[in-house]
């Protein structure tokens, strides 16, 4: 069998899909696009990937299935230093919970939470 990382996709839902678009593109610097749902009941918009490389991708998610909150699963999105994103988490809308902190040889985190509620990571090596 083939060794793989444990983590092959993620989605965040959300409520409102333009707002969490929006706030993750401020803080990220990314620009998600659309992924198109066959069966027309979920909207997506993809961060971006590359399926070559280490890690994992995933989706801003608005289904009926699933909801946003805090407590289950955190994403962590690696960055260059997690000060830079952190300083944009309140313009954006969101809610910064624990500010960057040491994680001892594994670099440095910070904890915040999106406009829709989710708990998420920023995670450096500086």
């Amino acid at each position: 069998m083939t060794k793989m990382n444990a983590v092959g996709w993620f989605d965040i839902y959300v409520n409102d899909l333009d707002r969490a678009v929006l706030f993750y593109e401020t803080v990220l610097g990314y620009t998600l696009e659309e992924l198109i749902d066959a069966s027309g009941e979920t909207q997506m918009m993809s961060f971006p990937s590359n399926m070559g490389a280490y890690g994992a991708s995933g989706a801003l998610t608005k289904s009926p299935y699933a909801a946003p909150g805090v407590g289950g699963t955190i994403v962590y999105f690696s960055v260059a230093d997690c000060e830079i994103e952190q300083s944009r988490i309140v313009d954006a809308g969101g809610q910064l919970i624990r500010p960057k902190f040491s994680i001892g040889e594994f670099g440095w985190v910070t904890l915040c939470k999106d406009t829709e509620g989710n708990m998420f990571g920023l995670s450096s090596m500086t």
